[in-house]
């Protein structure tokens, strides 16, 4: 497996949602050896608990990786409950295009003073 770190700037849009639910468009900018932008939705929900929530997005990127050119789409599972939190980001299956075919793997987010960081670890098959 092959990591790459970084930054990436993130933009939320709310959008009508008759679920009474979260729903937003993610618009992603990433800047390191994963460059690029990345568009998607997220769908979320809050419990009547302090802390507890859920939410579920898939987001596709277009740009480079370690100088590849491609695309692919990751999905994202986070859960937190009573401020415990757990993510899930993985690259979906077969999702890749073009140099990047083949692409698997996850992504942690980490959030650091308002800015934005990237973990990524990936292979190819």
């Amino acid at each position: 497996m092959q990591r790459v770190l970084g930054e990436f700037a993130v933009e939320l849009s709310p959008q009508q949602d008759e679920l009474d639910m979260g729903r937003m468009l993610l618009r992603k900018t990433f800047s390191g050896e994963l460059a690029g932008t990345s568009e998607g939705q997220m769908l979320s929900k809050r419990s009547l608990v302090q802390g507890s929530a859920g939410y579920v997005a898939i987001e596709t990127f277009t740009g480079e990786l370690v100088a590849k050119k491609g695309s692919f789409s990751l999905q994202h599972l986070g859960i937190m409950s009573r401020g415990e939190q757990k993510l899930t980001i993985i690259v979906v299956p077969d999702s890749a295009t073009d140099e990047l075919t083949g692409l698997y793997g996850n992504m942690q987010i980490q959030i650091v003073e308002g800015k934005h960081y990237y973990d990524f670890e990936f292979a190819f098959a």
